[in-house]
């Protein structure tokens, strides 16, 4: 189901390509499935805030991991200690071993929030080397969807918010990432996509960019040289 929804995504985001290039007229209506556009839900960064503030302890650790790294809510879920690695840039990095495909094993850079609220649960839990950072009292032995649902409903509730899904906070990560400017082959290898068409969707250049593009052809042309564009 979920990956029909996701080449549902990609074949609207080439219809659209296909209208910018003059290959069409109008793009076609493609119909969402159910629940597809709760997915497709992006935090403004007030609502963000209201989330956050009315989500349990549990849920707003996990929110936030997910908000400021683009995992999916079970890669999430799954995260161990022995991935985590305090040492690695600014403010450490977790490793991601958990997917279908090998784009989905990759290493995180943490934030500097995502790094205190894994510090704060490391040394609460008196700083293991391994097993799971989200235990909870399931099957597996760790956070499921179904241990967050009523947090997240009432979460929901009192921020007064529009419904959405916790995918979704990973799906306001890679937009907002997108419209910082993100190159999407960068974008592609953070989000752990398989396909360069899924990222191409959150990757919209700004008239600016083409522009320079538009320069750095003519200097090239001109010079033989890419060295003289700066780009």
């Amino acid at each position: 189901m979920s990956r029909g929804k996701s080449r549902l995504r990609v074949l609207r985001r080439i219809f659209h390509l296909a209208v910018e290039w003059g290959e069409l007229d109008t793009v076609p209506k493609i119909n969402l499935m159910s629940g597809e556009r709760h997915r497709e839900y992006v935090l403004q960064p007030a609502d963000e805030v209201r989330y956050l503030a009315a989500a349990p302890v549990l849920l707003a650790d996990i929110a936030t991991v997910l908000i400021d790294s683009g995992m999916r809510p079970e890669e999430c879920f799954r995260s161990k200690w022995g991935n985590v690695h305090w040492t690695n840039g600014r403010h450490g990095s977790i490793l991601i071993t958990h997917g279908k495909t090998k784009a989905a094993r990759r290493s995180l850079p943490l934030t500097l929030r995502v790094r205190m609220i894994l510090q704060r649960r490391w040394e609460d839990a008196k700083k293991p080397q391994d097993g799971w950072i989200w235990p909870a009292p399931t099957k597996n032995g760790h956070v499921e969807p179904s241990t967050l649902k009523k947090q997240h409903k009432g979460a929901l509730k009192t921020s007064k918010l529009s419904p959405f899904v916790l995918y979704s906070l990973r799906h306001t990560f890679l937009t907002r990432l997108g419209a910082s400017g993100c190159d999407v082959w960068t974008l592609a290898r953070i989000a752990g996509h398989s396909s360069i068409a899924m990222s191409y969707r959150y990757v919209h250049p700004s008239e600016d960019r083409v522009l320079g593009y538009a320069e750095w052809a003519q200097n090239w042309a001109h010079s033989g040289s890419r060295d003289s564009t700066g780009i």
